[in-house]
């Protein structure tokens, strides 16, 4: 036995109470160990070579896949650009009509502002004609 399971029966007075602590166990880890690299290598060498139709068609098919999602994702982006510039130029759009409208807004307001002060003057004019008139009445009568 090993110097552990040695030491595990000096201290438990010859018995070991253990098993899994003796040589044998640790003698059965790394073989189970060299088992496992052993079966990954043979795994590895097992793998079609880089040559193999197989490889070559499934290395296509993903070539196919990432060439098409490509082709969508520009698809999608000339899309979004396509809608973007589409808004603009619906939104320059709606501002040259808003600035019609406006200028529409201010040439009517200029209007109903002139014929009002037309009006305003024109009753102006009227009050000085009967109040100059009133003021020669008054003078005829003297």
């Amino acid at each position: 036995m090993g110097q552990i399971a040695d030491r595990l029966k000096r201290q438990r007075g010859g018995r070991v109470e253990n098993a899994r602590h003796d040589d044998k166990g640790f003698r059965e880890r790394l073989n189970a160990a060299a088992e496992a690299k052993k079966a990954l290598l043979e795994k590895f060498r097992a793998q079609a070579a880089p040559d193999d139709p197989a490889v070559v068609e499934r290395q296509a098919a993903r070539q196919a896949v990432s060439e098409a999602r490509d082709a969508r994702e520009v698809a999608r982006k000339a899309a979004r650009e396509e809608d973007a510039a589409r808004r603009a130029a619906e939104a320059e759009q709606r501002a040259a009509e808003a600035a019609r409208e406006a200028a529409a807004q201010a040439a009517r307001d200029a209007e109903a502002k002139a014929a009002q002060a037309a009006r305003a003057a024109a009753l102006k004019a009227e009050q000085k004609a009967a109040r100059d008139a009133r003021y020669a009445a008054r003078k005829t009568k003297r």
